[in-house]
């Protein structure tokens, strides 16, 4: 079984030189726990979580009386450089597993009867690709479609008045508008209401006010 790692932005291929004595795949199921009062606690489904996969092994400095290319410093380092990429790399484990991924941890350790070699412990995490859902009608689609939600109307709603026994349109100004000389603007509003006598006005009136 070979394990490798193919870095598709760099065009760089990375193979394992031992294998791992075993390798974990962590798969679960992604919840939110809810607190409903008088029920107690609910667990509410949601989407897969992220699979983590995980394995042990060494670099060796020689197997045999050969050299091991790469020296175990230079596969920690690119190791390294894998995982501050920010661009996924593959990961390939025999015919089981072909996946993007990050590698989300690499620890190193030194032994100390065994200072040439390297051993290591690696997490990947697959990769998903970022899903962006946009609302019909848009600003950047330039206008609604398809049915989509329309725009919100922001013009305001103009303000009535009902007149009252006893009012005037100056009264109504100076309480509406804070200025009795704008009984005009009322007036030219509200003529089919009112009439041609803007002094007969009449208790139950609604009468629309300027903005």
């Amino acid at each position: 079984m070979e394990i490798s790692l193919r870095d598709e932005a760099a065009g760089t291929d990375f193979v394992f030189p031992v294998n791992p004595e075993e390798v974990r795949i962590t798969r679960g199921k992604g919840f939110e726990t809810m607190n409903i009062l008088s029920y107690g606690e609910f667990d509410i489904a949601t989407a897969e979580r992220v699979r983590e996969i995980t394995f042990s092994s060494f670099f060796p400095a020689r197997w045999g009386d050969n050299e091991i290319q790469p020296a175990p410093k230079e596969a920690m380092h690119l190791l390294t450089e894998m995982m501050n990429s920010k661009s996924p790399v593959r990961l390939m484990i025999g015919n089981m597993v072909n996946l993007l991924v990050f590698i989300t941890v690499h620890d190193t350790t030194f032994k100390g009867g065994e200072p040439d070699d390297i051993y290591f412990d690696l997490t990947a995490r697959a990769w998903r690709q970022p899903k962006v859902h946009t609302k019909a009608g848009s600003a950047a689609g330039g206008g609604n479609s398809g049915g989509g939600t329309s725009r919100p109307d922001l013009k305001k709603t103009p303000k009535a008045y009902a007149v009252k026994s006893g009012d005037s349109l100056s009264k109504i100004a100076k309480l509406e508008l804070g200025d009795s000389s704008k009984w005009s603007a009322i007036y030219d509003l509200n003529k089919k209401t009112i009439g041609p006598n803007p002094n007969l006005i009449k208790p139950g009136q609604k009468l629309v006010m300027p903005s």
